[in-house]
């Protein structure tokens, strides 16, 4: 095994053909950490992508006394230097099956782009990993039960990355809500009111960095010409790559929302308007959606509003419960905070957590059980965003202002209007500002299937076809 100096790699990027090296390096980027024994008794990690989300994952596991983080993997070696400096004596590997090989590592963790997550996750458990995987668990609906057949056909401690489930203040606020200190609960409103710019659209297909192996970035997902003006990130808004802010920010809110509701199984009826207004750009995923999940005696909304808006109920991101005596707000998951009727705060619950120690706790003990986030409420959180997305993509394209009331409760309507006033407040016409307007769509729970007007046409869209040989396996669905 040969060895690169970090100035050596830096300059002429040889990680980039390397398989699996040690890297060199010196003091730490994201926090120095008093140096720990080596030893079998530490749990050894390896992390999958370490651009953005996994150098959390480095740091928390590096500084665990339970933990050490023995490599590191990415398609792009031109993203390393953070890693590099965070643990210098990690591996270094381009193909993440290569890094699944190496009987010596415990863990991994997944922080690619969403495309990869559940193969990524599969794979690690045929290798006898165990796995901590980014939300959303899966790109596509039928992955997540992949996901839940693989860990029970192979074994293994797989943890989802809904870290509020681990958090004192969130835990608490949920289990006083379904004892009843709001008296009955029917609905949740869940916010992502995040500012999101155009990405741009060119007029020729981007040049991916020299430094990325774009066949192994790309994986299961197609390959086509990519017209954003960045790489990296961007891929969130487009649908091969990724799910909109309805998967990046509303499986968080979504996964509260079901906790706090106490609902255990997939919406009766799911229908979603919105469109991607006020600028057009080489995205194809909506800026703007109110998605409605329908479960008979209790509803769930979830919006997304990527212009400026003002807060909701004090909130711009997280979920709102109504009860009959108040409503709680959950915009952080290490305070709640509940209000009367009136707006007058009533109750306050604090508190933090960690969220991968309780998955080294697990994998300790043995105790797939002990996990606060495994992967059946994985898949029931992450399933409401596919579900609302494919209502979104099949859709009817209609101009804002004939929109009306499409949904099948006022709750949802209301919403809806406040919606339009929002996107009208932004300066844009009701009469030639276009949104897509979902059909109601029917699912079964026990079959995960839909039935009923649209169903033929709404199930092919709950796996995609994969792109080999990065599929994975037909006999986990």
């Amino acid at each position: 095994m040969s060895k690169l100096t970090r100035r050596r790699f830096l300059e002429d990027s040889l990680l980039a053909t390397a398989a699996a090296m040690v890297i060199p390096g010196a003091a730490t980027a994201v926090g120095a950490a008093p140096p720990k024994r080596k030893s079998r008794d530490l749990i050894r990690v390896g992390v999958i992508g370490v651009r953005g989300r996994g150098r959390a994952h480095i740091q928390e596991f590096r500084d665990s006394a339970d933990s050490e983080v023995v490599a590191i993997c990415d398609p792009d070696s031109g993203v390393l230097e953070p890693a590099m400096d965070a643990v210098p004596d990690a591996k270094y590997y381009k193909d993440l099956r290569e890094m699944l090989d190496d009987k010596s590592i415990d863990a991994i963790t997944v922080a690619t782009p969403n495309h990869w997550h559940s193969l990524a996750a599969i794979w690690a458990l045929q290798a006898g990993k165990h796995v901590y995987v980014e939300k959303p668990v899966s790109h596509d609906f039928a992955e997540g039960r992949a996901v839940i057949n693989a860990a029970k056909r192979y074994g293994g401690i797989i943890q989802h990355g809904t870290q509020s489930r681990s958090h004192k203040a969130t835990r608490d606020a949920m289990a006083w809500l379904q004892e009843g200190g709001l008296g009955r609960v029917t609905w949740a409103r869940g916010l992502c009111y995040k500012r999101r710019d155009s990405i741009g659209k060119r007029d020729t297909p981007l040049t991916p960095p020299s430094t990325c192996d774009v066949n192994l970035w790309t994986g299961p997902a197609r390959m086509e010409p990519i017209y954003r003006n960045e790489f990296h990130y961007d891929w969130h808004w487009v649908f091969n790559t990724g799910n909109g802010d309805v998967g990046n920010q509303g499986v968080h809110q979504m996964d509260i929302a079901r906790w706090g509701l106490g609902i255990d199984d997939h919406p009766q009826r799911v229908m979603s308007v919105g469109g991607r207004v006020g600028y057009e750009d080489a995205a194809d995923t909506p800026n703007t959606q109110l998605t409605h999940f329908d479960y008979g005696d209790k509803e769930i909304l979830f919006e997304v509003r990527g212009l400026p808006t003002d807060a909701y109920r004090t909130a711009h991101i997280g979920v709102i419960f109504q009860g009959e005596h108040g409503y709680m707000v959950s915009a952080s998951y290490s305070k709640v905070v509940v209000f009367d009727n009136d707006g007058k705060e009533m109750k306050v619950f604090e508190g933090g957590g960690n969220h991968f120690q309780n998955f080294l706790d697990a994998i300790k003990a043995g105790r797939p059980d002990r996990l606060n986030a495994d992967m059946t409420e994985a898949h029931r959180s992450t399933g409401l965003c596919h579900l609302g997305n494919i209502s979104h993509m099949l859709g009817t394209r209609t101009p804002l202002g004939s929109v009306g009331s499409p949904y099948p409760t006022e709750t949802a309507n209301k919403a809806c209007g406040e919606m339009r006033d929002h996107i009208v407040a932004s300066g844009l016409s009701p009469e030639t500002t276009m949104v897509s307007v979902g059909p109601e769509l029917k699912f079964d729970d026990a079959s995960e299937r839909f039935y009923g007007p649209h169903a033929e046409d709404a199930n092919r869209m709950l796996v995609r076809e994969y792109r080999e040989p990065f599929a994975i396996p037909s006999e986990l669905f």
